[in-house]
C-alpha cells in the first residue's frame, strides 16, 4: 500500500509543540469584525490547541 500524502492545508494551519499538542489560531478573526466586541476579538487572538479527539486525525494529515 502506497504512503498517504500530507494535506497541505493541514500543515498551513497547525503546528506541533514540543510536547506533543497541536497549536491552533482560532476561527471568526478574518472580516466583518466591526460589529464584534473588542473583549471577542481580543480573545480570538490567543492560540487554541486541538482537543484530543482529534489530534491522531490531525497528525496522520500533517504527515
Amino acid at each position: 500500500m502506497p504512503k498517504q500524502k500530507s494535506h497541505s492545508g493541514a500543515k498551513k494551519r497547525f503546528t506541533l509543540t514540543g510536547g506533543g499538542k497541536l497549536k491552533r489560531a482560532k476561527m471568526n478573526r478574518r472580516h466583518i469584525l466591526t460589529k464584534k466586541a473588542s473583549k471577542r476579538k481580543r480573545s480570538l487572538r490567543k492560540t487554541a490547541y486541538v482537543s484530543v479527539t482529534q489530534e491522531k486525525t490531525i497528525k496522520n494529515m500533517i504527515g
